[in-house]
């Protein structure tokens, strides 16, 4: 599915879907975006193959793998290389430049199809930003950041907005403020009760 320019992909909205070939465990398999109904999932871009900070997310990445899992959610990444560069890159050494087994599938966006669909294609370049999609186990876009090609992103701030996007889901009376992390207070969204949570950040602050 490819959305045209004016009707670019916003939080609240279905995540588009798609179906692409995907480098798991070394192996080429079909996979669809709603496999994955039911779960959260992480879906990040990022340019090339065999570049320089793109090795670095995905494998950090892949060693944080468990900690999404045990949120009830699965990564994905995608370029717009073919999956057999993917292969051949998995199997390069990190010590050389590669990346790898992976703990999670890499996809093949070889038409740049799914680049287009989340407007995360540079057209210049002919490869997608850095964009990450946190998508809700409903199939619905919760969160989005786009970076440029020469900065990587932060795992631990993914983490912490999907804990976030949990929280508030499984508490529809509460929102989280600023740096929320779990345990930390929140707010109720009820405009007397909201007074409780600024009472108490003024009494600490």
């Amino acid at each position: 599915m490819t959305y045209p320019a004016e009707d670019c992909l916003r939080v609240g909205q279905a995540a588009p879907e798609f179906t692409a070939t995907a480098v798991v465990d070394q192996e080429f398999k079909t996979i669809k975006l709603s496999d994955y109904r039911g779960k959260y999932v992480v879906l990040f871009f990022y340019p090339l193959d065999f570049t320089f900070v793109c090795p670095t997310e995905i494998t950090a990445f892949s060693d944080g793998y468990s900690q999404f899992k045990d949120l009830n959610a699965e990564v994905l990444a995608v370029s717009v290389d073919s999956e057999f560069s993917h292969l051949a890159w998995i199997q390069t050494d990190r010590k050389q430049g590669g990346i790898g087994d992976l703990n999670y599938p890499l996809i093949s966006d070889i038409k740049k199809e799914i680049s287009m669909a989340y407007n995360v294609l540079d057209p210049d370049a002919g490869v997608a930003l850095r964009g990450l999609f946190i998508i809700d186990k409903e199939g619905i876009v919760q969160h989005s950041v786009v970076n440029n090609l020469s900065f990587g992103r932060s795992i631990d701030e993914t983490l912490r907005v999907l804990q976030a996007v949990q929280y508030v889901q499984s508490h529809p009376d509460e929102v989280c403020p600023v740096d929320w992390q779990p345990g930390d207070k929140t707010m109720n969204t009820d405009p007397i009760k909201s007074k409780e949570f600024f009472a108490t950040s003024e009494s600490q602050g």
